[in-house]
């Protein structure tokens, strides 16, 4: 098989592409014979692999997930220079130098084959049927091949198990595994099955790496949310009614023996073990996360009171959804309720069993179960969305105009089952399809004008006159299809039939959008949302329900190739969400929404590259959707975002330097803050000249009592010039005049230092006085946790990051995504609440701000005295790394006293410990909002 080895790539590998082979080079080198290879979509993985498997010089066997990327590996190995004879086909006889297949050829299932004639369990490969067993026959006859697994993620869900038997009979094969999904996206089984397959992935460069270089377009991630239209929002109101009425009846007295509010002070406040110890709040929230949660957003909605010693945290800040009340009222219900099978209790039972259908849930002998709402269907298949991706195609048009080239995708072509008989009356058969999306796009005279087409495996449809035009154009590259248009008589779309395959039309179609006849497609996420490709595509309208990691990434990854034509591309990518505030699922869409975000990175309006819905805009919460009152102004950010790609595009700062790390980051917003100036890059910080003391301030320049050179020479002076006067003129006894003159030079001394002394310690008091600058708390973290062997930087490490909105972002950078993480969590337990049971506290002793100049100066002088009176304190907990030795503890305290106040860690263990953490508990020493999110580096 020398023809592959002597084939060559005609053009210029990238340099990642490089990196790639050379770790694959190494993988081999190494004796080993797989590999997984994570390369996001667009970074060129057919290349890759095609490349890796030449170097090999043995037959390929390639398998990817559809037809579509079936053809599109045999194209890329055709544009290789090749010897002659050295093919590519698509036979399961494998008679080709590089066979490309789908999965699907392999995993036919015999359904008479599940068992022996002794009813043992066939393995999968022995229940192939007859034309997967002879390609598993033909890869043995072979000899030694290279497999390549395209979209290998497919391996970890539906044919793993199969592909798995099948490998471990090749023992003399390369495996080559390749997919756009990143590693850390994956469940820990999923990690399991790619560790036992193909062993320690190789990782190729990030979206944000290869946009910052070039080789990807810079893009932006939108969101258009709408409300239910009318008749949807009517039925949600309805079926929402019904829970509010139980809830408002639940907070009422009476409701039970023992009532709702009653028990969550029980379960939540007292929480006294059988031992008589009291459970505090922190072992409680790992225990029952999900019930701690839900309390606290029932406090914040001010509907109970604060369980005792309990924090609120950023996920806290929203109303209780479904979720919460759920989770409540399966507590309730098993352990009040059903554990005093009172008749009060029981009619209260029925209440909550009549209530829960109308939020998706059920009442069972075993708790509460979940089940698929209906409001939730309707809200994921508004007619509403429809309507906003019609609204989303016309203001790109009118930015973008002829450059338009625009994907939707949709779950359906068109629904398979039916709505219940209730539900029908609300959406309609077709609702969020991608039949009804093309309707609506025809059926505007904006969108119109774009000639929408729908493109899925099973049709193509158009208006009219774009099927007419498609007919011609595709009759002038492939003749002999022999297309017609099929017309339904009550619908503005057509379809078009022809003697062809999915394989055909597809390709057809695509190329259709590319020359721009056609401006925006619709089609079902199954077909175009992975491994097809226009590089035209500038806009992505996400309609679709997948939330999965592989879905988003492959979805977005739609619109982020280079466009040749269009040098300075910018992609955008919209997500239309649904949310209704009549119930109690009525963010579902929502929830979808920011999964959808969670891992995914986006640049953000100040240009961080970051995870999660911020970057979409800074006003929205990962833990409820904006307020309805609220939807038009979003929208219309969103609209004027869009209008501006080149500042899209000035964010991502490309072509400058990246290190491509994925670190945690602590944003934070003080409930007192001044203005704060971020620190120049590279610059070390400085730490403040004094601290808080338990009586005035503490530093390192104390202000000398000594003498100083200046006083000296002027006592000096003042000396011998009393020494010639008395001597001369008085007639002075001789030592009388050595006496005075030290009397005199003494208080000259003193009036002549004391001006200087007075004012810098004037100075230290003022800059020291109220509480400390927020960012200093991350210095000192970073030092601890440099001087405690957790970090390779400190202080110099922190980025400080100011937004628009004052709230501040601190990552440690310079040590790795470990140490970010670890200066990330310590921080925010540095400044959060005392609760818990930290091993160590710390005191910061705070020094009043005095009031004007008279009192800044009393407390100057009192400190130079000595006399200062003591000041206020608070503790904190040390971070729980930092705390799990004497180690960490004191390095800890040693960059609390430079940065933050004096004093030494306490430990809570100790009597006089457990006495302050008894009498500060539950306080919060620095009242401050916090959130963790990762961000691009």
């Amino acid at each position: 098989m020398s023809g592959i080895e002597t084939a060559r790539w005609p053009g210029t590998l990238r340099p990642y592409q490089h990196d790639a082979l050379s770790a694959l080079a190494a993988r081999w080198e190494s004796g080993e014979r797989r590999a997984w290879v994570v390369l996001p979509p667009g970074a060129g993985k057919t290349l890759v692999g095609l490349e890796a498997a030449r170097r090999l010089g043995r037959p390929v066997v390639v398998f990817a997930p559809n037809t579509a990327i079936q053809g599109q590996w045999v194209a890329q190995w055709k544009s290789f220079t090749r010897p002659d004879g050295c093919t590519a086909g698509t036979r399961r006889t494998l008679d080709a130098d590089v066979t490309v297949l789908t999965y699907q050829s392999l995993a036919v299932f015999d359904p008479d084959a599940e068992t022996d004639e002794e009813g043992h369990e066939l393995s999968l490969v022995k229940r192939l049927h007859g034309n997967g067993a002879a390609l598993v026959e033909a890869l043995h006859a072979a000899g030694p091949v290279t497999i390549v697994l395209d979209e290998c993620h497919h391996l970890l869900q539906t044919w793993g198990r199969l592909l798995a038997e099948v490998l471990s009979g090749l023992s003399d094969a390369h495996v080559i595994g390749l997919t756009g999904t990143p590693a850390e996206t994956l469940t820990a089984t999923e990690s399991g099955l790619v560790a036992t397959l193909f062993g320690d992935p190789i990782h190729g460069a990030s979206i944000p790496a290869l946009v910052r270089d070039g080789y990807l377009a810079p893009f932006a991630e939108l969101v258009w949310v709408t409300e239910p239209t009318t008749t949807e929002r009517e039925y949600i109101g309805d079926q929402g009614l019904r829970f509010t009425e139980l809830c408002t009846d639940l907070l009422a007295p009476g409701f039970a023996r023992t009532d709702f509010l009653t028990w969550l002070h029980a379960r939540f406040d007292e929480r006294v073990l059988d031992t008589g110890e009291r459970l505090d709040w922190a072992r409680l929230a790992v225990q029952e996360p999900e019930l701690t949660d839900a309390v606290l957003r029932l406090h914040h909605a001010g509907l109970s009171a604060l369980p005792t010693d309990a924090r609120m945290l950023e996920r806290h800040r929203s109303a209780p959804d479904a979720a919460d009340w759920m989770a409540l009222l399966g507590d309730y219900v098993t352990n009040c309720l059903r554990a005093d099978p009172e008749s009060t209790n029981e009619k209260a039972i029925e209440r909550i069993r009549a209530a829960l259908p109308a939020v998706g849930y059920t009442l069972t002998k075993h708790g509460i179960r979940t089940g698929r709402s209906p409001v939730d269907r309707v809200l994921a298949r508004s007619t509403a969305k429809s309507q906003g991706t019609v609204e989303i195609a016309a203001a790109e048009s009118a930015s973008l105009g002829s450059r338009l080239r625009a994907l939707v995708l949709c779950d359906h072509e068109r629904a398979t089952a039916r709505p219940s008989a209730r539900l029908r009356e609300v959406l309609g058969d077709h609702a969020g399809s991608a039949w009804l999306q093309l309707e609506l796009l025809v059926a505007d005279e904006r969108s119109r004008a774009l000639r929408p087409m729908l493109v899925t495996g099973r049709t193509v449809a158009a208006d009219l006159r774009t099927a007419e035009d498609f007919i011609a154009f595709a009759g002038s590259r492939r003749p002999g299809l022999d297309l017609i248009i099929d017309a339904d008589d009550d619908s503005p779309v057509v379809r078009v039939e022809g003697r062809w395959s999915s394989r055909s039309w597809v390709r057809l179609v695509t190329e259709y959008l590319e020359s721009g006849a056609c401006q925006i497609l619709v089609g079902t996420r199954g077909l175009l949302g992975e491994g097809w490709d226009a590089r035209g595509v500038n806009t992505v309208i996400d309609l679709t329900t997948a939330t999965t990691p592989t879905a988003v990434v492959q979805g977005r990854g739609r619109a982020l190739r280079l466009d040749p034509s269009w040098p300075d591309k910018t992609a955008h990518t919209w997500t239309v969400v649904c949310v209704s505030d009549a119930h109690p699922k009525g963010g579902a869409d929502w929830d979808r929404f920011v999964r959808k975000h969670e891992g995914y990175l986006g640049v953000a309006a100040d240009g961080e590259v970051m995870s999660g819905v911020a970057h979409v805009d800074p006003a929205l919460s990962p833990y409820e959707p904006p307020a309805v009152a609220d939807l038009d102004a979003l929208n219309a950010r969103m609209l004027s975002r869009a209008e501006n790609r080149s500042v899209t595009r000035a964010r991502w700062r490309i072509g400058q330097s990246y290190t491509d790390e994925l670190l945690s980051t602590l944003r934070m917003r003080p409930a007192r803050s001044g203005p704060v100036v971020p620190r120049p890059a590279g610059r070390t910080p400085e730490p403040p000249a004094a601290v808080p003391a338990m009586a005035g301030i503490s530093t390192s320049e104390r202000p000398s009592l000594e003498p100083t050179r200046r006083s000296l020479l002027a006592g000096g002076a003042v000396f011998v010039g009393v020494l010639v006067t008395g001597i001369t003129l008085l007639g002075l006894p001789a030592g009388a005049p050595l006496i005075a003159a030290l009397l005199v030079a003494l208080v000259s001394e003193r009036l002549t230092a004391r001006g200087p002394r007075m004012r810098r310690a004037v100075e230290l008091v003022r800059g020291t006085a109220g509480e400390p600058d927020l960012v200093h708390f991350g210095y000192a973290v970073a030092d601890a946790l440099h001087g405690a062997g957790h970090s390779s930087v400190g202080a110099r490490g922190v980025r400080l990051d100011v937004d628009s909105d004052a709230t501040l972002r601190l990552t440690l950078t310079g040590a790795g995504p470990q140490a970010a993480a670890a200066f990330s969590t310590a921080l925010d337990e540095l400044v959060s609440p005392l609760v818990g049971n930290p091993r160590y506290i710390v005191a910061r002793y705070l020094l009043d701000r005095p009031g004007g100049r008279h009192a800044e100066r009393a407390v100057a002088k009192a400190w130079l005295r000595g006399k200062a009176p003591e000041n206020a304190m608070v503790f904190h907990a040390v971070p729980a790394l930092l705390a799990r030795n004497r180690t960490g503890a004191e390095a800890f305290a040693t960059a609390w006293n430079r940065w933050i106040s004096a004093g030494g860690t306490v430990y809570t263990a100790s009597s006089a410990g457990s006495r302050l953490l008894y009498a500060y508990y539950a306080t919060d020493p620095y009242p401050v909002e916090t959130a963790s999110r990762l961000t691009w580096s």
